[in-house]
């Protein structure tokens, strides 16, 4: 099986589908993506849903930066797929393109201390905010329970029964 991602005429991922493996050719079709792009009436383009940032998450050959999404961007002159920019919230600072991976990042990346932050769009910072210890270990969850003036470990799903 492969991905496939149709495209209007801006380059705009439209729809996505699980199609037929791009060598698996019965007689009287040359390509999938000419034949599934013809059937839909737009420009079909495969994609890998297992490369991320230009990295195959299995060490193959990376194809076309990222898997494609509905309402992201086809980049002609890169052959990369570029999800939708996130929107800046008060929560975190504004999005910019890393050039090399085309994934989208803060800009001012969140400390990872152990502590808590708040962006302040007004300064442009991070700001601390919370208990003023950090988490024991930044690899679990936590949850601060102000009455005690300390951290309890929250199980993660896997270990939830």
């Amino acid at each position: 099986m492969a991905n496939y991602a149709f495209v209007d005429e801006n380059n705009i991922v439209v729809d996505i589908i699980t199609g037929r493996d791009e060598n698996d050719l019965p007689d009287g079709i040359s390509s999938w993506e000419e034949h599934y792009g013809e059937i839909h009436g737009v420009r079909c383009l495969r994609y890998s849903a297992n490369t991320h940032g230009n990295v195959h998450v299995h060490g193959k050959d990376p194809f076309r930066y990222n898997p494609a999404i509905i309402g992201g961007v086809y980049d002609e002159q890169r052959d990369a797929f570029i999800t939708p920019q996130p929107a800046p919230a008060c929560s975190g600072p504004p999005w910019v393109l890393n050039q090399e991976t085309l994934c989208w990042e803060e800009q001012v990346p969140k400390p990872n201390d152990g502590y808590g932050y708040r962006w302040d769009s007004v300064m442009d910072i991070w700001f601390r905010v919370g208990p003023s210890q950090p988490v024991p270990d930044t690899t679990k969850n936590w949850a601060y329970e102000p009455e005690n003036n300390g951290w309890v470990e929250i199980p993660s799903w896997e270990n939830a029964v």
